[in-house]
């Protein structure tokens, strides 16, 4: 045998060899989570995301038999902390739990910003819910209808509260201005309590909320809500139609809420944790804990989460241009 046939025999077989030993990456993904795991949630404590994270981690506590640690990282809509996790080492260790700015709309919002929300790994779509139109209750107008008719016929007087410029609260406020043609006058509010708040003491004629807070002032006669922005009706609202049948097709706002992880997080490490929330997610004891939230449990692929996060992009993308909303 030629020496050079020789030094290529032993170079295969050394390369089989290797491929059979695993490497650190793969006895890494392999033993995860061998500590505790880190879910950032980029907004002060309290809210929906909050909430939500909570709920799952403690879920993926008790399987993964591992501490899940979540830390609210707030400021500039999600960006901060969000910036944070980008910056983490793509191990699992670290992951964000986020509502869509971080994801879907802060890159059309924001002149500047230290990372790039185009190069998440998606991990899962938790959970989804409408965004419902609050009128106050006085307000002559109990259908969509009723209030496109009026704001046609005295263009901007009617107000609208909206909750944090470029939220989806605000951006359903502004996807409803084009598709009707109606203009309103925008009245901007910190957050949603305050704008909820101005909505029962009738101090605003319209905005558009979650219904964690306004579905029992609805039931309660404190506020109306006249549509929901899903593109089928909400469980719990059977009698409201949506914005889309109510003569406006195309019409979506909805809220959701998902994991990510960071750039370059390798994709088995990611079906992992998506199979484990996942099936967190389709049992019965959690399901119920999300509707008690009113959001509706997620059961999506990595795959089906990523091209949500593409139409979602696409969708507050275009209505951010065509409104010309400055960017900050």
């Amino acid at each position: 045998m030629r020496a050079g046939s020789a030094i290529s025999l032993i170079t295969v077989a050394v390369v089989a060899l290797a491929a059979l030993v695993p490497s650190d990456a793969v006895r890494a993904q392999e033993s995860y989570p061998d500590r505790p795991v880190r879910v950032v949630v980029p907004y002060p404590a309290g809210g929906g995301t909050d909430t939500l994270a909570r709920l799952v981690a403690d879920q993926l506590s008790r399987r993964w038999g591992q501490p899940i640690i979540v830390e609210n990282v707030g400021g500039a809509a999600g960006n901060i902390g969000a910036a944070e996790v980008a910056r983490a080492k793509p191990d699992g260790y670290t992951l964000l739990l986020a509502s869509p700015g971080p994801i879907a709309t802060n890159g059309f919002l924001y002149k500047e910003m230290a990372y790039d929300p185009a190069r998440w790994v998606p991990i899962a779509l938790l959970a989804t819910g409408p965004y419902v139109l609050v009128v106050r209750k006085s307000l002559q107008a109990s259908t969509l209808a009723d209030l496109v008719a009026r704001a046609k016929a005295d263009p901007g007087k009617i107000t609208s509260a909206t909750p944090g410029i470029g939220s989806v609260g605000h951006l359903s406020t502004v996807q409803l201005e084009m598709l009707a043609e109606i203009k309103t006058m925008q009245i901007p509010y910190r957050g949603l309590s305050q704008a909820i708040n101005d909505i029962i003491a009738e101090h605003v004629d319209m905005m558009f909320d979650t219904p964690t807070t306004s579905l029992a002032l609805h039931r309660d006669g404190k506020v109306k809500i006249v549509a929901v922005g899903t593109t089928d009706r909400v469980r719990e609202l059977p009698d409201i139609p949506t914005i889309a049948e109510s003569g406006l097709p195309g019409y979506r706002a909805v809220t959701w809420y998902a994991m990510v992880a960071p750039p370059h997080t390798p994709a088995a490490l990611a079906d992992r944790i998506n199979r484990d929330v996942v099936d967190i997610l389709a049992r019965p004891e959690a399901a119920e804990k999300v509707r008690g939230i009113q959001m509706e449990p997620m059961t999506k692929s990595r795959a089906e989460t990523g091209q949500f996060f593409v139409e979602e992009t696409q969708l507050w993308g275009k209505v951010i241009k065509q409104a010309n909303i400055p960017l900050q």
